[in-house]
């Protein structure tokens, strides 16, 4: 059986996961394309794949037309593939904690938590961030967000519940990167676009990092985490 009509209830009710509102109301998010479904495939997260490709087989796959597809998704000529998850279950403490005050930018978030993986952050606390299930975050993980500890919560809450963590903000005003020795338990704060991490935030840190730049004053949170990440990935031969 295929579901043609993009008014069939369950596609009305799981097209509204496109919004924030409801994702959070019914703990769930979509995502799409091959490459997505076969990450998330190896979690038990699925509550529904829709497709029109009869190669995808199993209990929780619906087949849909076309146009059901193009309903489920936000991109222009989607693969033939869309899943309905469970959001993530939070997991054990990593020794390394990125912790992200107000970033707004999807494409931002999505950058970070793919630094975040690849450089052993594989906790990353989200304070007031954009919602990490957006699809267009999503999609700038490629995959990285289904083997991440995501957690949200105040920033200071957290600093205040976890003080075993050495904490360590970012400021124009800061220590260089290079002067910086590290902690084997580290938690790096990054800050908002605009306006950088909180004053208060910066007060309660051990130390603030800048990285020294050339013709710029700075740089984009994404590039700058990244950097940040990777050195102190290196500092402990990763």
């Amino acid at each position: 059986m295929e579901i043609t009509s993009v008014n069939n209830p369950l596609i009305k009710e799981m097209s509204k996961l496109h919004q924030k509102k409801y994702r959070d109301e019914m703990g769930l998010f979509l995502i799409e394309g091959y490459h997505m479904y076969e990450e998330a495939n190896k979690l038990d997260i699925f509550e529904h794949v829709f497709t029109n490709d009869p190669a995808i087989t199993g209990s929780k796959v619906i087949y849909v037309s076309r146009v059901v597809l193009e309903k489920l998704t936000k991109t222009q000529n989607p693969q033939n593939v869309v899943c309905v998850c469970r959001k993530l279950a939070e997991k054990e403490l990593s020794d390394r904690v990125l912790i992200l005050e107000e970033i707004q930018d999807p494409g931002n978030l999505g950058t970070l938590l793919r630094s975040a993986l690849a450089f052993g952050f594989e906790t990353v606390v989200l304070d007031n961030s954009v919602d990490v299930y957006n699809d267009k975050v999503l999609r700038s993980t490629q995959g990285a967000i289904f083997l991440l500890n995501l957690i949200s919560m105040n920033t200071i809450d957290f600093m205040n519940l976890y003080q075993e963590y050495e904490y360590y903000g970012t400021s124009l005003h800061g220590s260089l990167l290079t002067e910086i020795s590290y902690p084997q338990k580290f938690a790096l704060i990054l800050g908002n676009e605009g306006s950088g991490v909180s004053p208060t935030v910066l007060k309660m840190t051990k130390k603030n990092i800048t990285i020294s730049t050339q013709k710029v004053d700075s740089l984009n949170v994404g590039v700058a985490g990244s950097i940040i990440m990777h050195h102190y990935a290196s500092y402990f031969d990763l």
